[in-house]
C-alpha cells in the first residue's frame, strides 16, 4: 500500500512538473512572438498571486503576465499585509554583487580606524552627489573603503580619474579633490584598471554614481547619509 501511495504521489509530482513546463513554454512562445524585446526571457516564475507570473529579462528587468501571456504589466508588486515591495526586493536580490568577487586590484583603499568593516564604492570624480557623499563619509570610522574610479559622466571624468589613479598617494589625492576641491596633478601610468571598472560596472548595470556595495553583497545607489552607511555596515557584519 505504501509503495502504491509513493508511486501515485510521484506520478502527481511529475504531472505538475510537466504542466508547469508546458505553461512556461506557452508564455515564452506567446510573449516572444508578440513582443520582440521579450524573445530572450531568462526566467519565468510564479508570484504569490494565483495566475500571475514573473518574467525576467536583461538580468534584472521584471514584468508580470497571466498564464497565457495575453497581458503584460510593469511596475511594483506590493504585499499590503506585510507592507513589502516584492518587486524591489526581487531586483535587489538579482542585482546583488558578491563582495569577495570584486576586482580589488583595480581599486585603491582608504582605511579609517581599525578598517575592519568593508565597503566598495563606484564613483565619478565629476559627480556632485559623490562629493557630498564623500564629505559625509568622513564621519564613518573603522572602515576600509575600496574606491573604484568609474568615469561615466564625461570625457573630463576619465581624464581626472587617470590623474588620480596615477598619483603617488591615490587615497589622499582622491580626498583632496572630492572633499577639499584640490585638483589632482597631471600624471601618466597604466590606466587599464579604469577601463576594467567600466566593464564590470556595465556588466552589473551600475548606471549611476555613487553606487555602494557592502560586504554582504547589498548594493545601494545614491549618496546616502553617514547614518545610513553605518546601518548597512552593521547589517553586513551580522
Amino acid at each position: 500500500m505504501k509503495k502504491m501511495m509513493k508511486t501515485a504521489l510521484l506520478g502527481c509530482t511529475l504531472l505538475l512538473a510537466v504542466g508547469a513546463s508546458a505553461q512556461e513554454a506557452t508564455l515564452r512562445k506567446n510573449l516572444g512572438e508578440r513582443l520582440p524585446q521579450l524573445q530572450k526571457i531568462e526566467e519565468v516564475s510564479k508570484t504569490p498571486i494565483p495566475g500571475l507570473f514573473e518574467v525576467r529579462v536583461n538580468g534584472t528587468d521584471i514584468f508580470y503576465t497571466d498564464a497565457e501571456g495575453n497581458y503584460l504589466l510593469q511596475g511594483n508588486l506590493i504585499d499590503t499585509r506585510q507592507r513589502r515591495n516584492l518587486t524591489e526586493e526581487r531586483i535587489d536580490k538579482l542585482s546583488a554583487i558578491a563582495f569577495d568577487a570584486l576586482p580589488f586590484k583595480d581599486a585603491f583603499t582608504i582605511v579609517r580606524g581599525n578598517g575592519k568593516r568593508k565597503l566598495a564604492v563606484f564613483e565619478d570624480p565629476n559627480c556632485g552627489y559623490c562629493k557630498r557623499f564623500e564629505r559625509d563619509l568622513q564621519k564613518v570610522d573603522n572602515v576600509t573603503v575600496y574606491m573604484f574610479l568609474y568615469p561615466i559622466l564625461s570625457a573630463d571624468s576619465n581624464d581626472k580619474s587617470k590623474n588620480i589613479w596615477c598619483a603617488k598617494d591615490k587615497g589622499k589625492t582622491w580626498q583632496d579633490w572630492m572633499v577639499r576641491d584640490k585638483p589632482a596633478a597631471a600624471a601618466t601610468c597604466d590606466t587599464a584598471a579604469i577601463a576594467r571598472n567600466l566593464e564590470i560596472g556595465h556588466k552589473h548595470k551600475i548606471n549611476g554614481t555613487p553606487t555602494l556595495i557592502f560586504a554582504d553583497g547589498t548594493r545601494v545607489p545614491g549618496a546616502i547619509a553617514s547614518a545610513q552607511v553605518e546601518k548597512y555596515l552593521t547589517e553586513a557584519q551580522n
